[in-house]
């Protein structure tokens, strides 16, 4: 089969040359350079033809400025049109011989359009008929001589590895798998495969196998630190697909169905190489867009060195009476799971005469009297959650989040709560929505648990800038109620 075919020659293009000293091109921006490329090509054609016919005609070269805006004009539109028609595409770029005819009649009907503008406007008094033609003749050779060298640089970035995808473990039924090859994922879907697993419904959509395996998928997934799932089955597999969707909303990584083998032999290969992403199926997006999250990170950055900069002889002074106070660190650390799962240790002002981070741990409880007497005050205060502002710099947690708890604990209510795990879809916070509704402290009862967790699915699913200010203002006020212990 073609596919097949294809697999199998473009896994000869990214062997990768271990030797070879290489500068890194994400996937996405293969496309940005090509498009850029042909914008200067395309301008200097315009400016460099029209003043060399000139000259040659003329002896004198007049206009210039003319020129370059015609050029500049000229090269934003057909690139524009270009890139809608997916002439950017890597597979458009690694063969340009089968679609120079695409390409010629865009660059055409650009052209036609821009100098039927000029006429229209009456340009061409400013930018003769021979100027357009060098001009014209000039910006198609340079731009068939340009794939012809982006074809060589992609085929080399190919080559050396140099090309970066979005990481992915693959999930699919095994004849799916067989005709999807990592190369031909990278090349037409720019995804680079770190891990496959194979799974199969026969003995049932709900099966203890399935599960495992779907299980040693999200395990994958959080230890290669991949950026999606991409789902390959057979389109009808309706119940299959169904457990996989459920089974994967446990990560707040995006999920993608791919198409399956009978869809991308009916589109045929130039279907794929100019549309290629959009032909899948989103399953689940991330939670917060690549925005957001800049602009999530940003203020937590923000926030926290401005409150380690204001509070660093408070932090000082509190860790010389922690230890003035009882044996032992002023500082507790406690593993906690953060984003996706991912074990991270958490920093906290030690309040109390044991340091459990076991399998079982006892929540502290009002007049605990494992508290120490500063730690009393510290917890009343909430001032012994202020060292994870070194959590928020190193990236472990954000501001405000669902609050993070032990492993144990964390255990033990994922197996209680159904949607308990949806909680690690973002970064726990130091505060968070269900803290300024009043549920801070201990969760004696799994009713309050079940409500923190309705609250801190809310704030994921309804999070905003202007939510994390909010909620960042009333937990200053929430602290002054003294309602932690």
């Amino acid at each position: 089969m073609y596919f097949n075919r294809l697999s199998r020659i473009a896994e000869s293009e990214v062997r990768v040359e271990r030797s070879v000293k290489r500068i890194d091109v994400s996937y996405k921006n293969i496309e940005t350079i090509a498009g850029f490329v042909d914008i200067l090509v395309i301008v200097f054609a315009s400016g460099f033809g029209g003043g060399l016919y000139q000259y040659l005609w003329y002896g004198q070269v007049t206009g210039a400025e003319v020129n370059f805006a015609v050029g500049v004009a000229n090269s934003l539109l057909y690139v524009y049109v270009a890139g809608s028609r997916g002439l950017y595409r890597l597979p458009v770029l690694l063969e340009p011989s089968r679609y120079l005819a695409r390409i010629f009649m865009t660059w055409a009907i650009v052209g036609l359009f821009v100098t039927s503008f000029l006429f229209f406007i009456k340009g061409e008094t400013a930018f003769s008929h021979g100027a357009m033609i060098t001009s014209a003749m000039l910006q198609i050779v340079l731009l068939l001589l340009a794939r012809w060298i982006a074809e060589k640089a992609s085929r080399s970035m190919m080559a050396t590895g140099s090309l970066a995808g979005r990481r992915i473990v693959t999930i699919g039924e095994p004849d799916e798998l067989l005709r999807l090859s990592a190369a031909l994922l990278f090349r037409y879907f720019g995804l680079n495969e770190v891990a496959r697993v194979s799974v199969s419904a026969k003995h049932g959509p709900a099966s203890d196998d399935l599960l495992v395996d779907l299980d040693r998928a999200l395990h994958e997934a959080r230890e290669q630190g991949v950026d999606e799932f991409v789902v390959a089955l057979r389109w009808d597999s309706k119940e299959l697909l169904e457990t996989i969707r459920t089974r994967l909303r446990a990560s707040p990584l995006p999920v993608r169905l791919l198409p399956d083998h009978t869809i991308r032999s009916v589109l045929g290969r130039r279907a794929l190489s100019t549309r290629g992403p959009a032909l899948t199926v989103e399953l689940q997006r991330a939670p917060l867009t690549p925005v957001e999250r800049m602009t999530k990170r940003a203020l937590d950055l923000l926030g926290a060195v401005t409150a380690i900069a204001l509070l660093s002889p408070l932090l000082i002074a509190t860790a010389i009476v922690i230890k003035l106070d009882s044996p032992g660190p002023a500082i507790f650390r406690q593993r906690r799971n953060g984003f996706n799962t991912q074990p991270f240790v958490i920093f906290k002002f030690r309040t109390m005469t044991v340091q459990e981070d076991g399998a079982t741990i006892t929540q502290a409880r009002r007049g605990d009297h494992r508290v120490t007497r500063v730690g009393q005050f510290l917890r009343r205060s909430s001032m012994d959650e202020l060292p994870q502002l070194f959590n928020v710099l190193l990236g472990d947690m954000s501001l405000v989040g669902p609050r993070p708890h032990a492993l144990a604990h964390d255990n033990e209510y994922k197996a209680l709560i159904a949607k308990y795990a949806f909680r690690h879809h973002v970064k726990p916070g130091i505060t968070g929505w269900a803290q300024v509704n009043g549920l801070r402290g201990e969760t004696g009862r799994l009713e309050q648990m079940v409500e923190r967790v309705r609250l801190d699915l809310w704030y994921i699913n309804h999070w905003s800038f202007s939510l994390d200010i909010n909620i960042l203002v009333r937990t200053c006020f929430e602290v002054l109620r003294n309602r932690a212990y």
